[in-house]
Parts: C-alpha cells; structure tokens; sequence
C-alpha cells in the first residue's frame, strides 16, 4: 500500500496553497517559496515538526533572504535571524525581536 507525499500548504486568501513535499523541509533550515502573486515565504520546520512561514523579505534591506537566516529561540520563542543584518524574526508573530516597530506578514501553514 503507497501513501500519497506529505504535503506542505499555505492559507492563502480563502485557499490553502500547496507549496512542496514535506520531506523538503530540514529542522532548523528555511526553505523559500514562491506564491502565486510573486512575493515568496520562508518556511521553517522546528525539532517538533511545527512548520512556519513568514515573508522572505528582509525589511530592513529588502532583499529576499529571511529563508536563508539562522533559527533559533529566545524564552521558547522560535525567531530566524536575517542572515544580513541579523535582526531576529519571531516565527509565530512575525515581530522583530531587535525593533518593536518592525515585522513581516506571517502565513498560516499546514502539513496534510
């Protein structure tokens, strides 16, 4: 008996956006997806299995790198840390950890 790929989703609009298999997705590695409108996420799997996506824009630069950041946690929280400036991202908010006035979007994501 073969089972169908885990599937990675993102809630887009009404829909749910089917992005990759699960197998591409590394604890503690991003993983960057284009959406349909152009913009791309950054997707993170935690030691848990937790997945996270939030924009892979860097705000402070505006260079597409947030995938390609450190993950990591401070208090419990997961964060990535841009790979440029290194300012920290919490994955479950999107709030800069290094400036209150700062965040990027962050997506609703599901394993089905």
């Amino acid at each position: 008996m073969s089972t169908a790929p885990t599937r990675v989703q993102l809630r887009l609009a009404d829909d749910w956006f089917e992005v990759c298999d699960r197998a591409r997705l590394t604890p503690g590695r991003g993983l960057a997806a284009l959406l349909p409108d152009g913009s791309q996420a950054a997707l993170f799997l935690d030691r848990e299995g937790r997945a996270y996506a939030i924009d892979n824009r860097d705000p402070f630069t505006g260079a597409a790198v947030l995938s390609r950041g450190l993950v990591g946690s401070q208090d419990g929280r997961p964060f990535v840390a841009s790979p440029l400036l290194k300012q920290r991202f919490d994955l479950e908010t999107g709030r800069c950890l290094d400036d209150d006035e700062v965040t990027v979007a962050v997506h609703s994501v599901r394993i089905a």
